[in-house]
């Protein structure tokens, strides 16, 4: 017999790896065996307050902007639209599934 469609009741706990799901051959694992910005922070310390509302992070910001000159993503929001939903840009951004753009 057929009842009603259930509907799904969201996991507590999800396993996923963004690692595993960006292929060994894309561009951007190409691009991030190159690209090594962990001193950034310390070079633009001095430009940045300790007031106010909180910066974006450096890395972060040039490693968007990476993504948007190599796709040829010209717009700003456009780039934060591709990162929330393309897995391979969120890797090389170094963003978890939960964190925001």
């Amino acid at each position: 017999m057929m009842g009603p469609r259930q509907e799904a009741q969201a996991a507590l706990f999800y396993e996923f790896s963004l690692e595993e799901h960006v292929p060994q051959d894309h561009l951007q694992r190409s691009i991030d065996l190159f690209v090594d910005l962990s001193s950034i922070r310390a070079h633009l310390a001095d430009f940045y307050s300790h007031t106010g509302r909180p910066s974006v992070d450096p890395e972060l910001l040039i490693r968007m902007l990476l993504v948007g000159y190599c796709f040829g993503i010209r717009s700003e929001r456009r780039l934060c639209e591709e990162v929330h939903l393309n897995l391979a840009y969120r890797w090389f951004c170094r963003l978890d599934l939960t964190d925001r753009i």
